[in-house]
């Protein structure tokens, strides 16, 4: 399986590379801009298409109803049998460091949204090859078993305090399994 993925360059010597997962909503418009904007400070950004396996070109706005497909598209991903999809997004960490280079130290960072901040959290916990990540609201990583996964890696993890879809509560107790 090839993993499809947005792949943004800097002018000139990469700093590092990146990995930018996507939220619910595929490789859209606003995760392009994202890594054509760090791309543009730098990096050699790579944000794989995370639907590919279930829906190929799978990519949608901000609306309810794209909301709707995406939870299902979500879903679906989730369901696939094995790591699911955390192949391709080692696939994305070694292309990143094979795009920063020497120059660039080969390093490589992750973030992700929502989805893709539980996506980060996963890879920074079971993938090689990545030096740094950080998860901004990462819906399910505060609960259940993904509390008990550590980390390969420094992870920096952003929630809001009214974010009505992960409860303070388990932020909280977040933070206390892991104080790092």
């Amino acid at each position: 399986f090839t993993v499809p993925a947005w792949v943004a360059l800097p002018e000139g010597t990469p700093r590092g590379g990146l990995v930018v997962v996507q939220e619910i909503f595929g490789v859209n418009s606003h995760i392009r801009d994202v890594a054509d904007r760090w791309a543009a400070k730098g990096y050699a950004v790579v944000a794989p298409a995370m639907f590919a396996r279930v829906e190929p070109g799978g990519e949608l706005g901000y609306t309810d109803a794209d909301m709707k497909a995406g939870m299902e598209l979500k879903s679906r991903a989730e369901a696939l049998p094995g790591a699911g999809v955390l192949p391709d997004i080692q696939a994305a960490i070694d292309h990143a460091a094979r795009l920063s280079g020497e120059q660039g130290g080969g390093k490589v960072g992750i973030f992700g949204f929502c989805w893709g901040g539980l996506l980060t959290w996963r890879a920074a916990c079971e993938l090689q090859g990545l030096s740094a990540a950080i998860c901004y609201y990462g819906g399910g990583m505060t609960m259940g078993a993904e509390v008990d996964r550590q980390p390969r890696c420094p992870v920096m993890a952003h929630f809001g305090r009214r974010d009505h879809f992960i409860p303070v509560d388990s932020v909280e107790a977040f933070g206390r399994a892991h104080p790092e």
